[in-house]
This record gives C-alpha cells, structure tokens and sequence, in this order.
C-alpha cells in the first residue's frame, strides 16, 4: 500500500515539473524573440558605392549610413540579413560581434575601417554615439569623420 502511495507522488511530482518547464521554456522563448532582430540591408549603387540601411520595426527603428567615399566590387546589390540566428558572412564588410540571446541583441561589424555597434538604446559609429532619433541619416566619410545628416538631404 505504502509504495502506490509513493509512486502516486512521484508520478504527480514528475507531470508537475514536466508542465511547468514547458510553460516556462515556452514563456522565456517568447520573451526572446518577441522584439525581433536587426534586418541591415547592405545596398550599393551602380558604381559599387556601399550603403547600409538598418531596421528594427518593433522598436520603431531605421537609420540609413552611406560610405560616400568607399567602393565595393560588387554594383548594383541589395541583399537583406536578419540577424536572429547566428551569421556567419556579410555581403561586405566583417562581422565582429552577435549576441541573438534576447533579440534584437547586440551586433558589431567592420565596414571599411569603421567599427558600428547596433544596441537597441544606441547607434554607435567608431566608438561615437548617435541616437535612433528618426529623420537622420548618417554619412561616414573617413575614420572620425561622421556627419549626420537629415532624411532627405542626399549626396
């Protein structure tokens, strides 16, 4: 009598656990991902002139940066990379850092001798914050040399 009793508890034991990860794996999943990850767009023109365009809709987040002065060798590209699973090449440029556990997440690349950083509070360009603030692109010229610039306002 004394072991059913036993087994009874362990078997209400166990179920117990075995829901309550579940819904704990599932609810921290959920949290992980909800945000969603950065989408760059990595454009050039038809002379192979680099632009980035950066998006991260649930944050209400867009910045274009343009490499005014830098050529790549491929024209005319517009490839899209979400980063919600670990990247391992760019169309241009390296890919220094990329941490997806709670998305967006952070992420550092190296575009032609720049360091940019994408924190969800913060842009960071060469180790120069520049905010998220809407309606203002960003033109990278050389090292140090960052100049925001309105939306609409092109080169």
């Amino acid at each position: 009598m004394k072991t059913d009793g036993l087994l009874k508890h362990v078997a209400i034991t166990l179920a117990a656990s075995v829901i309550f990860y579940i819904v704990c794996f599932a609810w921290i999943e959920h949290r992980r991902e909800f945000k969603g990850p950065w989408e760059i767009t990595f454009q050039t023109d038809s002379l192979g002139v680099p632009t980035l365009l950066i998006a991260e809709p649930a944050l209400n987040i867009s910045k274009k940066i343009s490499f005014p002065n830098e050529k790549t060798s491929s024209a005319n590209l517009s490839q899209t990379v979400r980063f919600d699973q670990p990247v391992t090449a760019l169309p241009f440029g390296l890919l220094l850092f990329q941490d997806p556990t709670f998305l967006p997440g952070t992420l550092t690349i190296n575009l032609f001798r720049h360091e940019i950083e994408l924190l969800p509070r913060v842009l960071i360009v060469d180790k120069k914050e520049i905010s998220w603030q809407s309606g203002s692109d960003v033109s990278i010229t050389e090292p140090g040399q960052i100049e925001p610039k309105p939306a609409n306002q092109h080169r």
